[in-house]
């Protein structure tokens, strides 16, 4: 005769399973003796905050349709505002015998990488220089550097 395959692990996993279903359908039977709703409405009013009541029909507001607008307006050309490449800046580093820099933006105190093959101007540390920006391998680099 065979052994029987079920091991203690198995038999356990049954009971649990069985104790599981027996519960499930125990809640079952309770909710259905309490006959409460399930569902539970909750209405946004014209403030956009959560309440218990509908809101008043007569403060309802009809839009048209034309009157809705998707997606981004078109900018008029006195809209735009004039963009200046060229910032301002202080050198913090360089080092001409390696060739390469870092100068820090005046507006927001960012630390940018030179190269010397952006730099127009010969510069040393704490010089005021303009440059601009451009996207570099590491992030943005400053170009086209000249002494103020």
């Amino acid at each position: 005769m065979a052994k029987s395959q079920q091991t203690y692990s198995k038999k356990e996993k049954e009971k649990a399973k069985l104790k599981k279903r027996e519960e499930k359908q125990k809640k079952k039977d309770a909710r259905k003796a309490d006959k409460t709703p399930g569902i539970e409405f909750a209405y946004v009013d014209y403030n956009g905050n959560l309440v218990d009541t509908p809101p008043d029909p007569s403060m309802k507001v009809e839009v048209e349709a034309e009157d809705i607008v998707l997606g981004i307006p078109k900018k008029e050309e006195g809209d735009r505002e004039a963009f200046d490449p060229v910032r301002k800046g202080k050198v913090s580093f360089y080092d001409s015998s390696k060739g390469f820099g870092f100068i820090i933006d005046d507006e927001n105190n960012e630390k940018y990488f030179t190269h010397v093959s952006g730099i127009i101007d010969e510069i040393t540390e704490n010089d005021s220089v303009t440059f601009e920006l451009e996207k570099g391998q590491r992030g943005m680099n400053a170009v086209k550097v000249t002494k103020v």
